[in-house]
């Protein structure tokens, strides 16, 4: 959020509400939508699923829906082109269909998942982005067999979900690479079982792998 706030690679767009991971409870359904109700708890997610295009019904390429991919230029619904939140009768523009700095936020259906009402609120609203997006990686695209090895490059939230879907798919080495070293013994919670630090070497880190390996990984 501060990326963007900082005008960085895009077009600045204020007065905006930033924020992309929450979690919430539906206070409102607009007219046809159906698989949602008042009450229901829900992650925003700002990388939206039309489930009717053919990215959404593709099982590789869920995540470039040509309705609701992420555009942060994009400040307005796409219903009717305008915004939802305003004050003194100006608007104010929406980020990535989330706006997640406030108290209250309009999103199209297709940006909310439905999550159980005894998933914890306040633990769950980091599930919206970095969980889903490594853990989902390695499950439903890189889909490591059972006994081979996968190399995660990066240890925050992204990299350790992806080796939690690792370790879930039964992959036998899970080799980190990381420059921060104090990140090692937290990963092994996530199925880490190998760690390589780029900066304790003076050849490419991919060139390490490949002799700890015999060759490569099968997935990275």
């Amino acid at each position: 959020d501060v990326y963007y706030w900082e005008c960085k690679g895009y077009t600045p767009l204020f007065p905006r509400i930033l924020g992309h991971e929450a979690s919430g409870i539906v206070e409102s359904v607009g007219e046809g939508v159906n698989d949602l109700k008042p009450g229901d708890h829900v992650l925003p997610i700002f990388t939206g699923e039309c489930k009717e295009c053919r990215h959404c019904l593709s099982e590789e390429s869920n995540n470039m829906c040509e309705l609701l991919r992420t555009n942060c230029d994009r400040g307005v619904m796409l219903a009717d082109g305008k915004t939802r939140f305003s004050i003194n009768g100006k608007p104010i523009y929406h980020f990535v269909g989330t706006s997640t700095f406030s108290q209250y936020t309009v999103v199209h259906v297709g940006q909310v998942a439905k999550i159980s009402p005894t998933a914890p609120l306040d633990k769950v609203c980091p599930i919206s982005c970095g969980i889903c997006t490594g853990f989902g990686a390695t499950v439903n695209v890189a889909k490591p067999k059972k006994g081979q090895t996968v190399a995660v490059f990066g240890l925050g939230a992204v990299g350790l979900a992806a080796a939690e879907g690792a370790r879930v798919c039964g992959a036998s080495r899970i080799i980190a690479v990381d420059v921060n070293p104090r990140r090692f013994e937290e990963a092994k919670r996530f199925g880490i079982t190998e760690f390589v630090n780029p900066k304790d070497y003076d050849k490419p880190v991919q060139e390490v792998i490949v002799e700890m390996t015999g060759g490569g990984v099968d997935r990275s």
